[in-house]
């Protein structure tokens, strides 16, 4: 057999280690948040698109599918018509499940005071020798809040609100007849979805 030599000079240059570790992390390489629209733009989007509410809870338009291949485009456009519908009764059964629960808006309450108090105060403090800015301090309220609230069974709460919503949106999405309400003006829109 013959030999190969093969060339492995060159200069490699190792980035700097920045300071902090093997698991440094640095905020500054995060995208910038500023496209995300805010609560209340996103209140405003769904609340625009929002079907009257005579047309959701139409009983003459339940029906069952002839077949599958109709079923599963009727879910599809059953979701995307009806999407901020299903959002509000998510967002119902959630406010239901919370009123329910006094211990969780206990928490809740206790939490929301302190960070308002904390936000309002606006001074830093130091503790163990590190100084906490006021957003740190709400950072460590909303941390230590987060197990008392499974504790007091915030837990529970979510994964019904949950497993309820997907039932009640699932049957709707399933039975609910899309095509009884398809009109001229939005059966374009229909035609893109599917």
């Amino acid at each position: 057999m013959a030999q190969t030599n093969v060339d492995m000079g060159g200069h490699m240059q190792v980035p700097p280690q920045q300071g902090g570790g093997r698991f440094a992390f640095d905020l500054n390489s995060l995208p910038k948040l500023q496209s995300l629209p805010s609560p209340l733009e996103l209140i405003q989007l769904v609340r625009s698109s929002m079907r009257p509410w005579t047309v959701f809870f139409n009983v003459q338009n339940f029906k069952t599918a002839v077949s599958m291949q109709r079923l599963t485009g009727r879910v599809k456009r059953n979701l995307s018509y009806f999407q901020s519908n299903y959002i509000f009764v998510f967002v119902v059964l959630m406010i239901y499940c919370l009123i329910t629960s006094p211990l969780i808006l206990f928490v809740l309450g206790g939490a929301a005071l302190l960070c308002h108090r904390l936000r309002a105060r606006n001074t830093n403090i130091t503790v163990m020798g590190n100084q906490l800015t006021p957003r740190q301090q709400i950072i460590a309220v909303n941390l230590g809040a987060t197990p008392l609230l499974f504790l007091v069974g915030a837990g529970a709460v979510l994964f019904w609100t949950l497993g309820a919503s997907c039932f009640v949106i699932a049957s709707h999405a399933i039975f609910y007849n899309i095509d009884a309400i398809v009109t001229e003006e939005n059966e374009g829109f229909l035609a893109e979805v599917v």
